[in-house]
């Protein structure tokens, strides 16, 4: 991967951006070079409340939206993760406007996504949000239906595949 200066973003070198596309409906997770598909990872679980475009802290929604890789800790509770920079602009104003974040939570969250840093994680909005394996979760329940608090999940062994391809930067879509 080259790395771009402080813009969010990786590059696969002279081709076209690799970037994640998360199908909510479908529960898969495509590794994306342009529009051609590198890896696709099915039986992926979401959030236990679905999807939603008005996150809040606590309602277990994945949010649906444009992100990018804030952060990567390898060793977690869930084996990897690969965490979001959620909250993002229309996260934010949807917060302020709502009246579920005061002004300067709002100026706070916009300095960080202007910045391309990882917004504050403990706000009324929630956070966390991220991309992880199982840890030590059961892989049989993993399977049967929709269990993270707002996260995609894959098994271990999907999120140390995909890891080749995921780096701080990288482009997530979740629709």
């Amino acid at each position: 991967m080259l790395w771009l200066g402080l813009s969010w973003g990786c590059s696969a070198g002279a081709g076209e951006e690799i970037w994640l596309l998360v199908d909510t409906k479908a529960l898969t997770l495509y590794v994306k070079q342009g529009e051609k598909d590198l890896a696709v990872f099915e039986n992926i679980a979401i959030g236990r409340g679905g999807v939603t475009q008005q996150k809040r802290q606590g309602d277990n929604k994945t949010p649906l939206g444009e992100f990018h890789i804030g952060w990567v800790k390898e060793n977690s509770r869930y084996h990897r993760f690969f965490g979001l920079n959620y909250p993002t602009i229309p996260f934010v104003k949807y917060g302020q406007n709502a009246g579920l974040i005061d002004n300067e939570t709002f100026r706070s969250l916009l300095k960080a996504n202007f910045e391309e840093a990882v917004p504050s994680q403990n706000t009324p909005l929630g956070g966390y949000i991220g991309i992880h394996g199982l840890g030590r979760a059961d892989a049989r329940i993993h399977g049967l239906f929709n269990w993270t608090r707002g996260c995609i999940a894959l098994t271990n062994e999907q999120i140390d595949q995909l890891s080749q391809w995921v780096g701080k930067g990288t482009r997530v879509v979740i629709r």
